[in-house]
């Protein structure tokens, strides 16, 4: 194709009035206070708005005050914690060029990019980004990065008629292109439209959570319902019974689980973030614990997202090429394969890759099999400069080899079924060898020289056909971007955490086997897929799927999207890794997208739940340990709170039994300064609780939250034994006091017996803290102060215990006073009663499990 002379300035003009600018379409942002307001009216939230309605019409309004307050503050809390900018469509735009060149009017200018009409020419040379879909006219020596859209780590060579896709860049050469395709119609608005059309699923935590609410209040009014009629039947007044019932139901809501919820999620955040992962969603952390399958890219997260050459193969003789990285100043013996080296970095037609210094590392600039090239021949010879060709003969897609004469020589390089075809002779060996690494997932390069006779000008007169035939074959070069070199470890470690990992590419099927089984990722047999190979039916790909191991490589972002759904179809928690613009989507719809930090696209960290500050696949299994740390955190802390409860909802059903002629052992407000004033600081210690030593050496957590072992733990031996104390302390002290059944108490002795209750609940909380650090062992096996933050949190407990009870207007509010000595000592028995019931519960169900 021959270069145009490009539009008029007249009818650029024209055509960017008809279809608009060359940009991104843009979403509507979503305000900062609708975000805020949205955490102020979940399902959560909503119940505890209506609780405080509810208390202000039975007539409470400190109560009422109290709960909008911790609405507010969490709310607050939770959009400041949970922000996450959904901007992924604005960092798009920020991939295009700001100015491009143009030829107009016949003449060569610069112009915005946004002013880029269908039909412009553009000028572009190596390093420019591609400001919209075009075609190319005129291309020399052009290669074009197009992994941010298709995950291939390697450039593409171009050839006039070839497309270039907006938003990608020029590795090698320059050429003139025509526009094809501009802002919404580009292939880059298209992933964008991908992107922010998914929906991210619910998390487990969300639906847990959801069902712990519904279950809660589901309790909450149909209590409250019976003590209404309760209260009828011994006399209580209409009003005063539904006012009475008011209160018991706002009593029965735990007002304090949703900020515990919130700051233990923000703990793990912070842990996780300690270890390199970033956290973007704070129910992600929750999500990490309960992942099935990792669906993991390779170049940069499995790999090093570098390429080296790894060995040398000649006629003469081979080598292996040892040595880490890029580092070309340990230099090696090369045994008489010098030659093939650097006639590789004789032959380059373009691009200028080599390694350079920085920040004490040695990284590739350019293109990474140059650079690769150029450290070969540094290491084999020492510090070299390529030489200068007087021709260059490109790297094309029909040839695939590219050529430089440098000299009297041409140099010759590229894939060897098409380089070893135009050489005199090639020994046995040489095709063998050629087999042998290809199988090894090398990227296997032939490099070749001839001598050519004639005089300068035929040489430059010739066509490639005529110079690229009759050469000397020097030798193969294998390449290879190689695996981190603990990743085997972190693998082995994920599989015995019961997930599951497939390596999900846009690579090629054999480079993707390679490394596959060079960390022991592939299983026996090994699945290895192509992405055009994936039924259309996504049950039948969910099967296919749904196995430790499988490798799927050359896959579109449409076809990563079918992957996640087709698991999640399956059952599993999905966490899908990406470093590209091509990964969005699917980063959107797994149920825990994880982008790259350091290599990673702006695109695929706005889209991800976590980031890996390091681009290590090992900090995604840290992050699942803390995951699964923080889930059994919240379990920890949901018993915790129900224990609680029960000793809260036992003076109400011994009341309502008694006829109403049993005094009430605790008032409405002391339940609300039971939840949210003592309880709340050991709840947020045990959601800080680290993870256990064997939280991945068992299958991920795929029980509710509120199982049948909670219930039990629950309902039938913690929280009746806190009661129990709380009820004989209570009755205790009010015979003491000369009190008999039927009697009205007088309100001095009603209020320490009552202080007495409060004290023994708040005691047997502290006790029921350290008992619920674990589910098998008791507290002292584990060490009372292994947990420090959970020691100053009783602390603090027994300290607002003291406030409560003897700061007198806190105590009149509360509808208490301290209690006697005697009332003190039996409200003491409750913590050594509840470590007791837990050790006795514990002791048999260990017994029981060896059985």
């Amino acid at each position: 194709m021959r270069a145009a002379e490009g539009l008029s300035s007249e009818r650029a003009a024209e055509l960017l009035r008809q279809a608009g600018p060359n940009q991104l379409p843009t979403e509507k942002p979503v305000s900062q206070w609708r975000k805020l307001w949205g955490e102020m009216t979940h399902f959560f939230a909503l119940m505890l708005w209506c609780a405080a309605g509810l208390a202000f019409i039975a007539d409470m309004p400190q109560l009422a005050v109290a709960i909008i307050v911790v609405v507010i503050v969490n709310g607050v809390f939770a959009h400041i914690q949970q922000e996450r900018a959904q901007h992924a469509a604005a960092k798009l735009r920020g991939l295009l060029p700001a100015d491009v060149v143009v030829r107009r009017d016949g003449k060569v200018r610069k112009v915005d990019a946004s002013e880029l009409v269908v039909g412009d020419v553009v000028l572009l040379a190596a390093g420019d980004r591609v400001p919209a879909d075009v075609v190319l006219l005129t291309a020399s020596a052009c290669a074009v990065d197009e992994s941010m859209l298709t995950g291939e780590s390697e450039p593409v060579p171009k050839a006039p008629g070839g497309q270039a896709w907006g938003g990608t860049f020029l590795v090698n050469g320059y050429g003139e292109a025509t526009v094809s395709a501009t802002g919404a119609g580009t292939r880059l608005a298209g992933i964008a439209a991908l992107t922010s059309g998914a929906v991210a699923p619910p998390t487990p935590l969300s639906m847990e959570l959801r069902r712990i609410v519904r279950v809660t209040a589901g309790m909450a009014l149909g209590i409250a319902a019976v003590f209404f009629l309760a209260s009828l039947l011994v006399g209580f007044q209409w009003r005063d019974s539904f006012l009475f019932s008011i209160g018991v139901a706002v009593a029965l809501v735990p007002e304090g689980l949703l900020p515990t919820v919130t700051l233990s999620l923000a703990m793990g955040a912070q842990r996780m973030a300690s270890r390199k992962g970033l956290v973007r969603n704070l129910e992600a952390v929750e999500t990490l614990g309960s992942t099935t399958f990792i669906c993991t890219d390779k170049t940069g997260t499995l790999t090093q997202n570098r390429m080296n050459a790894v060995e040398v193969f000649t006629p003469e003789g081979s080598i292996q090429v040892t040595g880490e990285g890029y580092a070309p100043e340990a230099q090696i013996e090369g045994r008489g394969v010098e030659k093939a080296a650097q006639a590789a970095l004789a032959a380059r037609t373009a691009s200028q890759g080599r390694a350079e210094l920085h920040d004490g590392q040695w990284r590739a600039q350019g293109d990474p099999m140059e650079a690769a090239m150029d450290v070969l021949a540094r290491r084999l010879t020492g510090r070299v400069s390529a030489p200068v060709p007087s021709r260059r003969l490109p790297f094309d897609p029909v040839r695939r080899r590219e050529s430089a004469i440098v000299g009297p020589d041409l140099y010759c390089k590229g894939a060897p079924e098409t380089v070893l075809p135009v050489c005199g002779s090639v020994p046995g060996p040489v095709k063998e060898q050629v087999e042998v690494m290809a199988r090894r997932g090398l990227r296997v390069i032939a490099v070749a020289r001839r001598r050519l006779g004639g005089t300068p000008e035929t040489w430059h007169s010739a066509s490639a056909a005529e110079l690229e035939t009759g050469m000397e074959l020097l030798g193969l070069i294998g390449l290879q971007d190689p695996p981190r070199p603990d990743v085997g470890d972190v693998i082995r470690t994920a599989r015995q955490a019961g997930l599951r990992v497939a390596m999900i590419t846009g690579d090629h099927p054999a480079t993707a086997a390679a490394i596959a089984r060079q960390i022991g990722l592939t299983g026996t047999p090994e699945y290895v897929l192509e992405g055009a190979d994936l039924p259309d039916d996504d049950q039948v790909l969910g099967a296919l799927l749904d196995r430790d191991g499988v490798v799927v490589s050359r896959v579109s972002p449409e076809q990563k999207l079918r992957v996640a759904k087709a698991l999640q179809s399956r059952g599993h928690v999905v966490a899908m890794t990406g470093d590209g613009v091509n990964d969005g989507p699917a980063l959107r719809e797994a149920d825990i997208g994880v982008a790259m930090g350091l290599s990673g696209t702006d695109v695929a960290r706005e889209a991800a739940d976590l980031v890996l500050l390091d681009d290590h696949f090992g900090t995604i299994v840290a992050a699942i340990e803390q995951g699964r740390a923080t889930y059994a955190n919240i379990h920890r802390f949901l018993t915790y709170h129900l224990t609680d409860n029960v000793a809260e909802l036992t003076p109400f059903v011994i009341w309502a039994l008694s006829g109403g002629h049993f005094p009430l052992a605790l008032g409405v407000l002391q339940i609300l300064a039971l939840d949210i004033g003592t309880d709340l600081l050991p709840a947020l210690a045990l959601g800080a609780e680290p993870p256990g030593r064997r939280v991945l050496a068992r299958p991920p957590e795929r029980r509710h939250l509120m199982d049948r072992r909670l219930i039990i733990r629950v309902f039938c031996i913690l929280g009746p034994v806190e009661a129990a104390v709380e009820m004989a302390v209570f009755s205790a002290v009010l015979a003491g006091g000369g009190w008999t059944r039927g009697q009205v108490p007088a309100a001095p002795l009603l209020m320490a017996a009552s202080g007495a209750a409060f004290t023994a609940v708040v005691l047997g909380q502290l006790a029921n803290a350290f008992a619920c650090r674990s589910a098998t062992v008791p507290p002292w096996k584990l060490g009372w102060g292994t947990n420090k933050l959970l020691v100053w949190a009783v602390l603090a407990e027994a300290a607002i215990l003291a406030v409560c009870l003897y700061v007198p207007s806190l105590a009149a509010l509360l509808g208490q006073s301290p209690p006697p000595p005697e009332g003190l000592l039996l409200a003491l028995l409750a913590a050594p009663a509840v470590l007791l019931a837990d050790w006795i519960h514990k002791s048999v169900r260990g017994r029981l499990r060896r059985i």
